[in-house]
């Protein structure tokens, strides 16, 4: 099984300009694993001092939001495209 992991280009200076990649990933777990092994200072950008993926990083899988996919449980499907969305949020009123 794989599946197509984008990043935006924001996180591409932690992945030495790689700006997509393949995992053998069959959840969210796993892929975080992936990423530690593969990109530790992006795993350093995307995740909080407790392993888990920081509040403002969202994950789309085949453009549908992992939230409403069952979060944390989704089980990947072969040929997936997951991407690494950063929230953007400033400014001022």
């Amino acid at each position: 099984m794989s599946i197509k992991v984008t990043l935006p280009t924001a996180f591409t200076r932690h992945t030495d300009g790689k700006k997509q990649f393949d995992s053998a990933a069959e959840n969210l777990s796993g892929l975080l694993t992936d990423i530690d092994q593969s990109f530790p200072a992006l795993a350093t950008q995307i995740k909080g001092d407790d392993g888990k993926l920081r509040k403002f990083i969202n994950i789309y899988v085949n453009d549908e939001d992992i939230r409403f996919l069952g979060g944390e449980t989704y089980a990947f499907q072969d040929g997936d495209e997951v991407m690494l969305i950063p929230s953007i949020a400033g400014g001022r009123c």
